[in-house]
């Protein structure tokens, strides 16, 4: 997908992480599910507003992804899902975090196929809840 672009997350954009974060469809996919409120999410990103960035697709946010600890947190809004922009953001977030990783959902293909396909590989099952998933894994 054209037109794609990263930028860094500003304010503007923590109720767009938050909805797109518990959304139907969305949600299921992450580690740990749960209802964030408004003024949970803004007390997380008065903490970690510089370690996600927002995906726009001509000026409209499409996705986000964060790194805390390395740790990959990435969305995709369904509306954008399967054209690109899961790869785009992985892609320009390893190209500034070489050491990054990815904890996916053991039954969460989806994540598994997009991280996959940026060159990612399973290093460690964690449980039956989650495997971890390295660029540089052997």
């Amino acid at each position: 997908m054209v037109d794609l672009e990263l930028v860094p997350n500003e304010e503007k954009y923590w109720e767009f992480i938050r909805n797109l974060r518990i959304m139907d469809g969305v949600s299921h996919g992450f580690v740990e599910q749960e209802s964030i409120t408004t003024e949970q999410q803004q007390e997380y990103m008065k903490q970690f507003n510089n370690n996600f960035y927002i995906c726009l697709y001509k000026s409209e946010p499409a996705g986000y992804i964060g790194i805390i600890e390395n740790d990959i947190r990435v969305a995709t809004h369904p509306r954008f899902q399967g054209k690109g922009v899961g790869s785009f953001m992985v892609n320009r977030v390893v190209e500034m975090h070489p050491d990054a990783y990815a904890k996916v959902k053991i039954d969460n293909l989806a994540s598994y196929n997009l991280f996959k396909k940026c060159g990612f590989k399973v290093s460690q099952f964690v449980s039956e809840k989650y495997y971890v998933l390295e660029k540089h894994a052997s």
